[in-house]
């Protein structure tokens, strides 16, 4: 069985998807790299079965119809045979060294039979047209080096959320919580970083910047003008982590309040997006947002609405939603969309 099975959603990816490849084949015979081939109409299938060809054993190609980046990774977790699974977006990289470190402390947890769920690392974005790069560590939220549970976690700031390239999930763990992102629809990354959570029992954290996540192409998905034409999206997405758990059912308090404050990230960039385009639709859609969360778990709404940048979310006044405008400003700077 091979230790890691490393899923790189491809659309239209033949200009860079050669970057993403090459880091993970350092990998060798311990990794599976499954090219998903998500309907492209350029090279890109082209490229992956060569690939395959040069590197069989090791580079598998699926090849299926357009259903958007949720629906490429659910087609690497029905078909992946490592024990553990990861996503590398196909204009995104691994650190060489850093993934042979985990290699081989992958190879460790099968040699002792150690219980682990869930491996985190840290991520870096990289800006290239500024020179810039930004490292994301967990150093202060997560004991390093230590096998714990949720008990030992501690403080995670707003930059810190476990997103997906921080996040190595065991794949049966995928398998048995029943993960199934939505087809055709952006930022489902936040489902896969926020449903399997209470499945989690073990966690480690290797204190390794092992993903190199690109930022700066005009088309992605996280910049501020496409975020705000894909917002009906990035609602969707939100309205489906709010249905999918009900984080007041979760036992373990440190865990709960770590998903009540996820979400409540997804509630205030939702808002914030909405406030900053300013228009009466889009104002409107953000009051259905928070009457949706109100009415399906007010629980969680009360929660979201005591936090300090929680509640001045719902502002409706002039002066409110310049507050809201200052908010995004200020979440844009901490997660560097742009």
């Amino acid at each position: 069985m091979k230790l890691l099975s490393v899923t790189i959603p491809c659309y239209n990816s033949a200009e860079y998807m050669h970057n993403a490849i090459e880091s993970a084949l350092v990998g060798g015979e311990d990794i599976e790299i499954l090219i998903v081939n998500d309907g492209s109409t350029d090279t890109t299938l082209q490229i992956a079965n060569e690939y395959s060809k040069n590197y069989p054993g090791i580079v598998r190609t699926i090849n299926k119809k357009n259903g958007g980046h949720g629906s490429a990774v659910n087609a690497g977790i029905a078909n992946a045979s490592g024990l553990y699974f990861k996503v590398l977006d196909s204009d995104d990289w691994f650190d060489k060294d850093s993934l042979l470190d985990v290699l081989a402390f992958l190879r460790n947890v099968v040699t002792d039979s150690i219980s682990l769920d869930m491996l985190i690392c840290n991520y870096v974005y990289e800006k290239p047209s500024v020179n810039k790069h930004k490292v994301i560590s967990y150093r202060s939220a997560i004991p390093k080096n230590k096998y714990i549970t949720w008990n030992d976690i501690k403080h995670f700031r707003m930059s810190q959320n476990l997103i997906m390239h921080s996040i190595i999930y065991k794949t049966k763990l995928l398998r048995e919580c029943k993960l199934k992102l939505p087809e055709h629809t952006f930022y489902v990354d936040n489902i896969y970083a926020y449903k399997p959570l209470p499945y989690v029992k073990s966690l480690y954290y290797m204190d390794i910047n092992l993903y190199r996540y690109y930022i700066g192409r005009s088309d992605q998905s996280v910049n501020e003008t496409v975020m705000t034409e894909r917002i009906d999206q990035q609602i969707k997405v939100t309205k489906i982590m709010i249905d999918c758990i009900n984080p007041m059912h979760i036992k373990n308090k440190k865990l709960r309040n770590y998903m009540i404050k996820y979400l409540a990230m997804m509630m205030i960039v939702s808002s914030a997006l909405l406030v900053n385009e300013g228009s009466d639709k889009n104002l409107k859609k953000r009051k259905d947002l928070w009457q949706y969360l109100k009415d399906n778990n007010k629980a969680v709404y009360k929660n979201i609405t005591r936090r300090k940048l929680g509640y001045p979310m719902q502002f409706s006044s002039r002066s409110g939603r310049k507050i809201i405008v200052w908010g995004y400003n200020f979440f844009n700077r901490i997660y560097g969309f742009n």
